[in-house]
């Protein structure tokens, strides 16, 4: 599950605690089983063996506190991703912004005036439109 599914599905907090340990906090290969990955877990948390377990295996009488999340986040690097995924769209935003005021300039009456620059810009601008539609793809 990526992290943007992670993010849409209805998941409590202990859900999200429980997949994050298991996919970034100690992930598979981290150590020998579950009980040493649970160890390596709640030793990068400092939290005690037992919470660790209770969350990792969504004890549902676990509550996860949102410093504890934050935690969670941090040491499992969601958090970097989302302020990445938050600068990847302002460039879109600001993308959509330069192909608006390209096509505005070619909306004018003068419009042939300012046609040398935009076709000069057209491979730019093609490129910026095959971007976004990757980007809003995954």
């Amino acid at each position: 599950m990526s992290e943007k599914q992670l993010e849409k599905s209805e998941m409590s907090s202990v859900d999200f605690a429980s997949t994050a340990l298991k996919k970034h906090v100690a992930p598979k290969g981290s150590g020998e089983n579950v009980k040493d990955r649970i160890r390596i877990a709640a030793r990068r948390l400092g939290w005690s063996f037992t919470r660790t377990k209770d969350v990792w295996y969504a004890d549902p009488r676990v509550s996860i506190s949102a410093e504890e999340l934050r935690v969670i986040e941090e040491k499992a690097g969601i958090t970097y991703a989302r302020a990445e995924l938050r600068e990847v769209d302002e460039l879109i935003a600001r993308a959509n912004e330069f192909i608006a005021r390209a096509d505005a300039l070619l909306a004018r009456p003068d419009a042939d005036r300012f046609r040398p620059l935009v076709n000069g810009c057209k491979p730019l601008v093609d490129g910026i439109r095959a971007f976004i539609g990757a980007m809003d793809r995954a």
